[in-house]
């Protein structure tokens, strides 16, 4: 938490002269599971810190779903996702397939116990702990991001055009206010708009919208895959390696942990992150610590740069997609759908967003795209996993972000290598507990 006081042995340090950064991790061997973004973030401020850092992932560097997500770093994304009032709205949105949330009806028994607990996150206590725990989190995250993109040189892939909110009724717009109240308590800038101010944000947008709330401080990436590919090139010139492997099973104790690798080797590692997204709750598992993780499956589809000249983010919080801009392509997704990991994709889910978007942007060409799913892994109260197993073993769990995984991977990357060196944590690490559950 902002404000700790240091350890004895940082006084010490301080005191006698601190050592250089890289000698902090000297002698650390740390293996990491997953090749996403966090487990990019985590290997580049551990290889900073001097630690000796493997990734392990079954297809590749930023290769599954840090590369497709929406690209933004939402950093005034605060609210939980069981936040007041959604779940009046679940029955209606339930009721419609291809509508912002669905779940396969046969998926729903095995999704039940946590949906129940989902529905308990959106209680006023538990609602205000995880609403605080996120602010705290984004506004690490907003610093750790910054300084990350300077050292690896990344900067130019930033763009920092804000986003454009989108409310087709005075009643959808007044429904918006309680979250907008709540992220003002955060110091979170934002400014509603309408008639001309609306039409000036965003020209071309269909008049259904009669009303927007627009966010300066709002982010995002020229593309998620090459930010990811180029911090990972940034670890790998500090030292990190990279191990393309299927990890069957983990096992661990006091001395460190063991990877069981598909092809029947093994490896051993003084210390263990979990960082494999929707897969990680299966590794937790075997480690005798239950994590109820459900998986948000997202999809979108890419269309050529020309299909629309899209100024900024746009949010349509009600239909509950977003359209980006991107050095790439035009990106059109999102929506959630409650399905696991082994069910196939449902692309109508794609085909559904890009129609909607044709009404919402008049004029927008829609040949040409890319269809994509990706899974993100979901905790019921929108707080990721960021601690220690259970026990005293040396391994350490960072998944369960949601559509937060690229917006919160540098503080998480900072927060595992304050764990792993035993150094004070930059926020409060209980409303992250791997044991909350």
């Amino acid at each position: 938490m902002p404000g700790h006081s240091k350890s004895p042995e940082q006084e010490q340090r301080s005191a006698a002269g601190a050592p250089s950064p890289r000698e902090w991790g000297e002698g650390k061997d740390i293996a990491i599971v997953g090749g996403g973004i966090i487990g990019i973030c985590a290997a580049a401020l551990l290889a900073e810190a001097g630690c000796s850092v493997t990734i392990f992932d079954r297809t590749g560097i930023c290769e599954e779903t840090s590369s497709g997500n929406a690209a933004a770093f939402a950093f005034s994304d605060v609210l939980p996702l069981a936040h007041k009032g959604m779940i009046k709205h679940l029955p209606k949105w339930l009721a419609d397939p291809l509508g912002p949330l669905s779940i396969p009806p046969a998926y729903l028994p095995r999704l039940l116990p946590w949906l129940i607990r989902f529905w308990r996150a959106g209680a006023p206590a538990k609602y205000e702990a995880s609403l605080a725990a996120q602010a705290g989190m984004m506004k690490l995250a907003e610093a750790e991001w910054m300084g990350l993109l300077d050292r690896s040189g990344t900067r130019p892939m930033l763009r920092e055009d804000g986003s454009l909110e989108l409310y087709e009724s005075e009643a959808e717009f007044q429904a918006s206010l309680s979250g907008w109240a709540a992220r003002e308590r955060f110091s979170i800038d934002f400014r509603h708009v309408e008639g001309e101010d609306l039409a000036g944000l965003q020209p071309g947008l269909s008049p259904r919208f009669i009303k927007g709330t627009f966010v300066p401080g709002w982010k995002t990436v020229a593309d998620p895959k090459l930010l990811g590919k180029a911090v990972w090139a940034y670890a790998e010139a500090r030292g990190a390696r990279f191990k393309r492997a299927r990890i069957d099973r983990v096992a661990a104790d006091q001395d460190g942990a063991t990877l069981m690798l598909a092809d029947g080797t093994a490896r051993q590692t003084r210390h263990l992150v979990v960082a494999a997204g929707a897969w990680s709750h299966l590794l937790a598992r075997q480690l005798s610590d239950r994590i109820p993780l459900e998986t948000e499956r997202g999809y979108n589809t890419t269309l050529p740069r020309s299909a629309f000249d899209v100024k900024r983010q746009l949010i349509f919080s009600g239909h509950g997609f977003v359209i980006t801009p991107l050095e790439t392509g035009l990106r059109v997704g999102g929506a959630v759908e409650l399905g696991g990991i082994e069910r196939p994709p449902n692309f109508n889910r794609s085909k559904a967003l890009l129609q909607k978007a044709q009404q919402f942007l008049p004029g927008l060409n829609p040949s040409g795209g890319r269809e994509w799913m990706g899974f993100r892994p979901s905790l019921p109260d929108s707080v990721p996993v960021i601690g220690k197993a259970s026990g005293s073993r040396p391994v350490v769990y960072a998944f369960g972000h949601g559509h937060l995984g690229l917006t919160q991977a540098a503080a998480t990357g900072r927060l595992i290598r304050e764990i792993i060196l035993g150094q004070v944590a930059s926020v409060d690490l209980a409303p992250f507990s791997p044991q909350r559950f």
